[in-house]
């Protein structure tokens, strides 16, 4: 770890006034202090940014809810608000990690973490993203747990959140603030694909700050279902996870959003496949078209292509879970 400074700003004024791109904004620091440890970022400043004051959840006017970038994952997770209207949210966050690490992470931190591929971790390896114009060996090497959707010849990383799939499917808005103001980010647009910039993970400038999540009114308080599929059930990222919701008129799915993880760069969403589940009844046969649409533009690298059936029955399987209410996949953590 190399040397750094340490700041704790009493605004966020004076916070986004610090920044520039030798710096690092530091909340619960649970993926930023692994990646200094590791010598794959080496800030020279840290500007902590825990005291002020973002960890309340608030209701809105218009009936969706306000959440503090602040608020660590377990508060969210567990927040009766969060349990009651949004459980595919709190189901998603309880897939993520383990207690100890929900405990400090906080929830714009959550949008920020980088990915866990091997390469990008090891400097003693090529890394477009760490490096870029240097290669990426994960192309052609060990690429198991990478991108099928979405990926360049740049970077074929994924993003690991959990919480960030569900926030995807309820089309959460994060609110950001710099020098030059307040705006608020859509959040399909919030995460960018890697094209051939796999160093820029998001939209943010460099002296913006993440400062809440905006959820929109609930919808899916009944119908939904967070799957996800990895290699162990302690401590894993996904292989591939889903979030599913629906909402209904009678027995005829009104609204479907359905979002993947752990297959592209950013949380992976299709309009289209979601205009395509409304208006029917659900069965297993729509599902599976709508698994099969979702998949279509998969590009499977060599030692990944299970990926791509894996995906399709996750998705059946966990649009089938949200159509009967079935939501509960096992004891929470």
């Amino acid at each position: 770890m190399t040397p750094f400074s340490y700041h704790k700003p009493a605004s966020i004024s004076e916070a986004v006034s610090l920044a520039d791109a030798s710096s690092h904004f530091i909340a619960g620091g649970t993926n930023l202090v692994d990646l200094m440890k590791e010598n794959v970022v080496r800030p020279k400043r840290l500007i902590d940014i825990s005291g002020l004051g973002l960890n309340g959840i608030h209701p809105t006017l218009n009936g969706g809810l306000l959440i503090g970038a602040l608020v660590s994952n377990a508060d969210l997770a567990w927040h009766p608000m969060i349990e009651q209207h949004y459980p595919l949210l709190s189901d998603a966050i309880l897939a993520g990690a383990s207690p100890q690490l929900r405990n400090m992470a906080s929830t714009g931190g959550n949008l920020l973490q980088r990915t866990r591929c091997y390469y990008f971790y090891d400097t003693g390896t090529p890394c477009n993203k760490r490096e870029p114009g240097s290669g990426c060996p994960a192309r052609t090497g060990s690429n198991r747990i990478h991108a099928i959707l979405g990926a360049s010849d740049a970077c074929v990383a994924t993003h690991p959140s959990d919480m960030c799939v569900a926030l995807a499917a309820l089309e959460a808005v994060v609110h950001v603030q710099g020098p030059r103001g307040e705006r608020q980010i859509p959040f399909a647009a919030f995460h960018r694909l890697p094209e051939d910039t796999p160093e820029r993970d998001n939209q943010l400038a460099i002296d913006e700050l993440v400062v809440a999540i905006e959820l929109p009114p609930p919808v899916f308080e009944k119908h939904y279902r967070y799957l996800k599929i990895r290699d162990r059930a302690s401590y894993a990222f996904a292989l591939v996870s889903v979030a599913a919701a629906l909402s209904f008129d009678g027995q005829v799915i009104r609204q479907a959003r359905l979002a993947l993880g752990g297959v592209a760069h950013k949380p992976w969403r299709d309009p289209v496949v979601e205009r395509m589940l409304a208006g029917q009844a659900p069965c297993e046969a729509l599902f599976t078209r709508a698994a099969k649409t979702l998949l279509q533009g998969a590009k499977p690298l060599s030692h990944n292509g299970f990926k791509v059936t894996l995906a399709q029955r996750a998705i059946v399987r966990a649009l089938d879970d949200a159509a009967r209410g079935a939501a509960d996949g096992g004891p929470r953590p």
